[in-house]
């Protein structure tokens, strides 16, 4: 420092904000956006059930009571992130083939769907922690699930019932009929702990009584 230099007044460093400036205020939809992946980072590094919000605003360098203000409990982080996977699912579901008649259409969708389910499972063990430790509460992602698969159901089964392969008189009711008798084979918590020969086993029994109930007089 030259002699003629005096110290640096306090805060006015290099870098400092000067009185004109303010610090960019993000938008709420990329906080939250940078919660999401913080706290699915950290429930895929430690598990669920070791991370508390406290963790996942530290991580951010900011309150808990921020988080909070975004989400209201880890619960309804769980919503979030898993309501991202499910929207990838959502591509991934529409890239199944629909090639040839509808019976063979169901026993590709839901096979397919169960593999990926599996894979799934086994490459993010944390998603599994969170489903089963929060499967009592009502989110949003059960119900966005439950509406694609019964979507695509219905498509499958109205196809069917042009070709003369179904005979259904509610393809609603039936559409939701099959996706919860296929639940053993396509939730999470049923399928984690099976082993996959008795899940294909399964999976090719169940479609085949639900191809012959819509086959026949139990769909009418």
């Amino acid at each position: 420092m030259s002699a003629t230099d005096g110290p640096v007044p306090k805060g006015k460093g290099p870098g400092t904000p000067t009185a004109g400036t303010r610090r960019r205020r993000k938008p709420a939809s990329e906080t939250r956006g940078e919660i999401i992946h913080t706290a699915e980072a950290l429930f895929r590094e430690r598990g669920y059930g070791a991370v508390a919000i406290a963790d996942i605003a530290a991580e951010l360098g900011m309150s808990p009571a921020n988080v909070f203000k975004h989400f209201h409990s880890k619960a309804n982080l769980v919503d979030a992130i898993t309501l991202r996977h499910i929207e990838t699912a959502v591509e991934r579901f529409a890239a199944i083939g629909t090639d040839g008649p509808a019976p063979v259409q169901l026993h590709h969708i839901v096979k397919t769907l169960m593999e990926a389910h599996l894979r799934d499972l086994q490459q993010n063990p944390y998603l599994f922690e969170m489903i089963l430790l929060t499967a009592n509460a009502d989110l949003q992602c059960g119900n966005r699930y439950r509406e694609m698969m019964v979507e695509r159901f219905e498509r499958v089964i109205e196809q069917g019932c042009r070709d003369g392969c179904y005979t259904v008189s509610d393809v609603p009711r039936a559409a939701r009929s099959t996706f919860f008798a296929l639940g053993s084979v396509l939730h999470p918590v049923m399928i984690a702990h099976e082993h996959p020969d008795k899940l294909a086993t399964r999976c090719d029994e169940i479609v085949d009584l639900i191809n012959a109930a819509l086959q026949g007089g139990l769909a009418k």
